[in-house]
């Protein structure tokens, strides 16, 4: 079993950057395949990006494609998404969810593990 913690959000002008952390109790943390995902008021919870258990593996989303940038260092059981040239469509609650099986894909219902979530809201 692990716990998520994430942390990073916040509000930011279009263009803008930030960092998230997800931060992940437990000593197996490198076992676990790690996602981001997020959720908009009124839509459903998206896939973002994903992250194999050696950081070897990556998966994104189409729209997160070279702006978003998911890493991991299991050495303090913590993932990172980095979110360059937000733009207001990005606005939503960010999640970080972990899996113990398989390759960073988009399903959420293949993700066991999930965090509370941390808010990004970006203005125009």
């Amino acid at each position: 079993q692990v716990q998520l913690v994430e942390s990073g959000g916040g509000l930011v002008q279009a263009g803008g950057s930030l960092r998230l952390s997800c931060a992940a109790s437990g000593r197996t943390f490198s076992s676990y395949t790690m996602g981001w995902f997020r959720q908009a008021p009124g839509k459903e919870r998206e896939f973002v990006a994903g992250i194999g258990r050696s950081g070897g593996s990556l998966n994104y989303q189409d729209s997160a494609q070279g702006r978003f940038t998911i890493s991991r260092d299991n050495a303090q059981n913590t993932v990172y998404l980095q979110l360059n040239n937000l733009k207001p469509e990005d606005t939503a609650v960010y999640y970080c969810a972990a899996k113990l099986l398989g390759r960073p894909t988009a399903r959420v219902d293949e993700y066991r593990y999930w965090g509370q979530g941390t808010q990004v809201t970006v203005s125009s």
